[in-house]
C-alpha cells in the first residue's frame, strides 16, 4: 500500500480524502449528490487531476496543462453548484468538503508549477504568469463560492460576478474615473515627487549639511497623516486633479528622497578609492559607481511610490473633487449602498496600481539586470 501512494503528494492525497468524504454528506437540505450531474463532472474532473499527481516530478509541460484543464473544469461545476437553487443560501458541510478538496487539488497544481524550472524560455515565461494567475482565479472563486453559498447580502459583500456586471455595464464612467484620478493626477504627481525627491537626495549627497537637515524633516512630514493633507491641499488648489497631484507629490518626495540616499551611501569603499586612485572627480565616480549602487534603492522607491500615489489621490477625493474620479465614485456610491459599483471602483485602482508596479518592475529588471537577485542559479 505504501509503494501506491510512495509518489503522490500530500496535498493530493488530501483533496482525495476530502472528496471521498464528501460524498457521505448532503450538498444542500433534503439533497443528495445523485441529484446533481454537474457534482459528478467535478468530481471527475478532480480525479483526473489527481490521478496525474503521480507522475515522475518534474512532468512535461503538457501533463501540468493537462492538470490545469482539469482543475478549470472543476472549479466551473462547483461554481456552477453554488448558484444552483437547492444550494444558494443553503449550502452545508457536503459541498464545502467539495469545495475543500478542490482547495487541496488548486494547491496541487500551483506546486507542481512552482516546482519546475523549464530550459525553454516562452515555458519558463508561461510557469511565471500561470502561478499569480491560478491563485488570483481561486481567490475570486472562493469569494464567489462564500457569498453565494451562504447567501451573504450583497450590501455586505457582493459576489465577484456582480461586480464583474457593474464593471461591464459602467465601462464609461469608470473609463472617466480612471482619466481624472490616474492621468490627470497619479502619473504627473508622481513624476514631479519623485523628481524633486531625486534632485533633493543629489543636492543632500553633494552637501552633507543639506543631508542632516532634510533627513529629520523628511521623517516628521512623512508621519502627516494623509487626511490631514488632503483638505489643506484642496484648499490651496482647488477642487481639480492639482490638489490631487500636490497631495501625491508630498507622499512620494520624502520615501524617493530616504531610499536614494541611502542607495548613494551604500557605495562600496573600495570601488569609491579605486575611481580616486585613477583620478575620477566626484561626478565620474558618481555616474560611474554611486549612482548604479543606488539604482535598487531608487527603484524600490519607486515601487513603493506607485501605491503610495494611488491611495493619496483617491483619497484626496473624498474632501473634495468634480463629479467624477475614483475616489468620488466609491465614496458618492457607498454612500447610495450601490456596492456593486464601490468594489468595480476598487477594482479599477487595484489593477491600475498593479500594471503601474509591473511596468515599474520591469523597468527595474532591464535597468538593473546585473543585481544579484535577478541571477539564475546556473
Amino acid at each position: 500500500m505504501n509503494a501506491v501512494f510512495r509518489g503522490i503528494p500530500g496535498a493530493a492525497l488530501i483533496s482525495t480524502l476530502f472528496l471521498l468524504l464528501s460524498l457521505f454528506a448532503a450538498p444542500a437540505p433534503d439533497l443528495a449528490w445523485r441529484e446533481l450531474d454537474s457534482a459528478w463532472i467535478a468530481m471527475g474532473a478532480l480525479a483526473g487531476v489527481l490521478a496525474l499527481a503521480s507522475v515522475p516530478s518534474p512532468p512535461a509541460l503538457a501533463v501540468r496543462l493537462l492538470q490545469l484543464v482539469l482543475l478549470c473544469t472543476a472549479l466551473n461545476a462547483v461554481l456552477g453548484l453554488v448558484h444552483a437553487e437547492p444550494i444558494r443560501g443553503s449550502a452545508q458541510l457536503g459541498f464545502w468538503l467539495l469545495v475543500v478538496s478542490l482547495a487541496f487539488a488548486v494547491w496541487h497544481v500551483m506546486q507542481r508549477f512552482a516546482t519546475g524550472e523549464p530550459k525553454n524560455t516562452l515555458a519558463l515565461v508561461l510557469y511565471r504568469i500561470l502561478i499569480p494567475g491560478i491563485f488570483g482565479v481561486w481567490f475570486l472563486a472562493v469569494w464567489e463560492l462564500v457569498t453565494a453559498g451562504f447567501g451573504v447580502p450583497r450590501v455586505l459583500l457582493p459576489p465577484p460576478s456582480l461586480v464583474g456586471d457593474a464593471i461591464t455595464e459602467s465601462l464609461g464612467i469608470l473609463a472617466a474615473d480612471f482619466q481624472q484620478t490616474v492621468v490627470r493626477a497619479v502619473i504627473p504627481g508622481f513624476v514631479i515627487g519623485n523628481l524633486a525627491g531625486f534632485a533633493a537626495a543629489l543636492a543632500a549627497d553633494r552637501w552633507a549639511f543639506l543631508g542632516r537637515g532634510l533627513l529629520p524633516v523628511g521623517n516628521l512630514v512623512s508621519a502627516i497623516p494623509i487626511i490631514g493633507i488632503a483638505p489643506i491641499m484642496v484648499m490651496w488648489f482647488g477642487f481639480d486633479w492639482q490638489s490631487k497631484a500636490a497631495v501625491v507629490v508630498i507622499m512620494t518626495f520624502f520615501p524617493m528622497l530616504v531610499n536614494t540616499i541611502s542607495g548613494f551611501r551604500s557605495a562600496g569603499a573600495i570601488e569609491l578609492d579605486l575611481m580616486r586612485s585613477i583620478g575620477a572627480n566626484h561626478w565620474q565616480a558618481f555616474v560611474r559607481v554611486r549612482l548604479p549602487t543606488a539604482l535598487p534603492f531608487i527603484f524600490n522607491a519607486l515601487k513603493i511610490n506607485s501605491a503610495l500615489a494611488l491611495i493619496g489621490a483617491i483619497v484626496a477625493e473624498f474632501f473634495g473633487t468634480p463629479i467624477v474620479g475614483i475616489g468620488f465614485r466609491i465614496s458618492t456610491e457607498a454612500g447610495r449602498m450601490n456596492m456593486e459599483m464601490v468594489w468595480a471602483s476598487i477594482a479599477l485602482a487595484a489593477v491600475s496600481g498593479s500594471v503601474f508596479y509591473g511596468l515599474l518592475a520591469v523597468a527595474e529588471r532591464r535597468a538593473t539586470f546585473w543585481h544579484p537577485s535577478f541571477r539564475r542559479p546556473s
